[in-house]
């Protein structure tokens, strides 16, 4: 690996980082910082498109997810892989996501949850930006099509 693609994996590593931190402190608007501002997300709540609409608009959804737990959730990667080649990256991980949440008629559920994320990048003005989120949750092919919630690596 070159110094330049050092360099360039380290900040795009970067960028996923404090995406994570931003929303385990609650703060949306530092979250959305690492997005461009036409960044498309297909993440794991409804609806299957997001992003890409007015900041406010991704602002007040954001925090209104974040909202909807006890507290901030705790995200982190798992062994992410980046490729990058100029001025677009792609990197796909596995995700936990941690927190406590309150369910209707059950009380407060702690939760771990692991996801596969791909994301892509552009360096925009020399910062890698989030241009592209997907995250998605396997489903058990045996005819029930529930979330298979419950795997770990």
């Amino acid at each position: 690996m070159t110094t330049t693609e050092q360099t360039d994996t380290q900040a795009i590593l970067a960028v996923l980082d404090e995406l994570h931190t931003a929303i385990g402190a609650g703060d949306a608007e530092r979250a959305l910082a690492t997005c461009a501002p036409d960044a498309v997300v297909f993440n794991l709540a409804p609806p299957l498109v997001a992003g890409a609409g007015s900041h406010a608009g991704d602002l007040a959804a954001l925090e209104g997810w974040i909202a909807s737990f006890d507290a901030p959730p705790r995200m982190a990667h798992r062994e992410p892989t980046v490729h990058a080649d100029g001025d677009v990256a792609f990197v796909h991980t596995l995700t936990s996501m941690s927190g406590t949440t309150a369910l209707e008629g059950t009380g407060t559920v702690d939760f771990t949850l692991w996801f596969r994320s791909t994301y892509g990048l552009r360096r925009v003005e020399g910062r890698w930006l989030i241009v592209h989120q997907h995250e998605s949750v396997p489903f058990h092919m045996d005819g029930s099509f529930l979330a298979a919630t419950g795997l770990t690596p």
